[in-house]
């Protein structure tokens, strides 16, 4: 069973450049609306980009599934909301829905695993305390 997402994350408009020959959205721009969806979930479950670089912790998208429903033309407006479908040691499986603004229609979402990484290292490392427990929080938000 899966949670329906809480947290809007991201909104955007198809430009004309993002279009692939059939005239629809293309793939990695839909990949790139997860991507931004999953750095504005972060930041609401308290994960903060060090300032300085020197940190050496960040996070790694390991694997998405993405399951598209129906297409996005030029001038569409969308809304990106996600949730958090589990946690785990050294990772989060979050859901990120896209959906039309214009008709509230489902166009795709994406189940997406990120793991905390040691850059230094290259290996996962444990979720931040702050995080798991805000995570956890949103988990049980949604069911």
């Amino acid at each position: 069973m899966t949670a329906t997402p809480q947290l809007e994350t991201y909104r955007g408009v198809v430009y004309p450049a993002q279009c692939d020959a059939m005239g629809h959205m293309n793939v990695q721009h839909y990949i790139a609306a997860f991507d931004q969806a999953m750095w504005h979930m972060m930041h609401e479950l308290g994960y903060r980009t060090p300032a300085d670089s020197g940190v050496g912790y960040g996070w790694a998208d390991v694997r998405h599934v993405v399951d598209f429903r129906t297409e996005l033309r030029p001038g569409d407006l969308y809304k990106v909301s996600s949730g958090v479908r589990k946690i785990g040691g050294t990772s989060l499986i979050t859901l990120h829905r896209l959906f039309k603004l214009r008709t509230g229609e489902l166009a795709a979402e994406c189940d997406m695993t990120s793991v905390y990484f040691d850059l230094a290292a290259r290996a996962s490392c444990p979720l931040p305390q702050a995080v798991r427990d805000a995570a956890r929080a949103c988990l049980q938000a949604a069911s």
